[in-house]
C-alpha cells in the first residue's frame, strides 16, 4: 500500500533541487493522484480535489511563480516544471500514480509523460493546450493576455458569474493571485505562445491509459482541437462534457472527477 508523508494539510513542500512550493494534500486512499492545475486561482478546484479525494490521495502543487509558490531563478520553462516533478515521483517512491494536467497543467504532464511513465499509471488532460496541431498561421489557443477580463470569463466559462467579473470589487487576494499567476503563465508559455513545437514529435512515447476531458463550451481551445490532441496519443479516449468551458473541473468538478475515478477502476 502506498502512503504519502503529508495528508489532509496545505504547506510548503520540498520538490527538489531547492524548489519549495506551496502544495495541498487531500484524501488517505491507497491510489494517488497527482493534480497540475492551470492558471486558475488555488480555491477554484476545491469542489474538484475534494471529490477526486474521495476515491485518491490527492497531491496538488502550485507551480514555481504562480500562487504563493517561490520561483528560482532557474526554473523559466515548461521542460523545467516537468523534471521537478518527475523528479519530485522519483523521490517520493510512488508508483502506480494517476497524473492530472488542468490546461497549462496539462501541457507539463505531456512534457511529464513522453519522458517517463515508470511511476506514472494513467493520464488525464484536462482542456489541455501545448501542442501545435495545425500550420503556422493557424490560431489554436486564444490570446489570453490581448483578451479583456470580461471577454475572457466568458470564454473560460460556460457560466461567466464563475469569473473574476468586475476586478474593481473583487478581493484583493485574489486580483494578487490572477496577477500573479498570468505573469508566470506569460513567462512559461509567451514564445512560442502556449506551445512547444517538438512536443507533437514525441506523444507517442505516451504509454499509459489516457483520458482527455473537454468542456463542450470551451472558449479558449475547441473541442476539436481537444479531439485533435488525442488521435495523437496511443489509444487515448476523449470525453466531452458540454455544459462546461475552459475550466471543467471548476464548473463540473463531481463529473470530471467520476471520469477520473472510472478510468482508474
Amino acid at each position: 500500500m502506498q502512503t504519502l508523508d503529508l495528508v489532509d494539510a496545505h504547506s510548503g513542500v520540498e520538490f527538489g533541487n531547492g524548489v519549495h512550493l506551496e502544495a495541498r494534500f487531500d484524501g488517505t486512499h491507497s491510489r494517488v493522484a497527482l493534480v497540475l492545475p492551470g492558471a486558475e486561482r488555488a480555491r477554484e478546484n476545491t469542489a474538484f480535489v475534494e471529490a477526486l479525494a474521495k476515491e485518491f490521495s490527492v497531491v496538488t502543487p502550485t507551480h514555481p511563480g504562480f500562487g504563493r509558490s517561490p520561483r528560482p531563478d532557474w526554473c523559466t520553462s515548461v521542460d523545467d516544471l516537468a523534471y521537478i516533478y518527475l523528479d519530485w515521483l522519483d523521490r517520493s517512491g510512488l508508483t502506480d500514480v494517476t497524473l492530472v494536467g488542468l490546461q497549462f497543467g496539462g501541457w507539463v504532464a505531456m512534457e511529464m509523460a513522453v519522458r517517463s511513465c515508470a511511476r506514472i499509471s494513467r493520464l488525464v488532460l484536462v482542456d489541455t493546450l501545448g501542442v501545435k496541431l495545425g500550420g503556422p498561421l493557424d490560431r489554436e489557443v486564444v490570446d489570453v493576455f490581448a483578451t479583456p477580463h470580461a471577454e475572457l470569463d466568458r470564454r473560460l466559462y460556460a457560466d461567466a458569474s464563475l469569473g473574476m467579473g468586475d476586478l474593481a470589487s473583487a478581493r484583493v487576494e485574489d486580483v494578487l493571485e490572477m496577477a500573479r499567476n498570468e505573469e508566470a503563465l506569460a513567462m512559461y508559455g509567451w514564445e512560442p505562445y502556449m506551445h512547444n513545437p517538438r512536443l507533437i514529435h514525441w506523444m507517442w512515447r505516451i504509454a499509459v491509459p489516457t483520458l482527455v476531458i473537454w468542456g463542450g463550451r470551451d472558449g479558449i481551445v475547441t473541442p476539436e482541437y481537444g479531439r485533435g490532441l488525442a488521435r495523437r496519443i496511443p489509444g487515448a479516449r476523449f470525453e466531452q462534457i458540454d455544459q462546461a468551458g475552459h475550466r471543467a473541473q471548476v464548473e463540473c468538478p463531481e463529473e470530471v472527477a467520476k471520469l477520473i475515478c472510472d478510468l482508474a477502476l
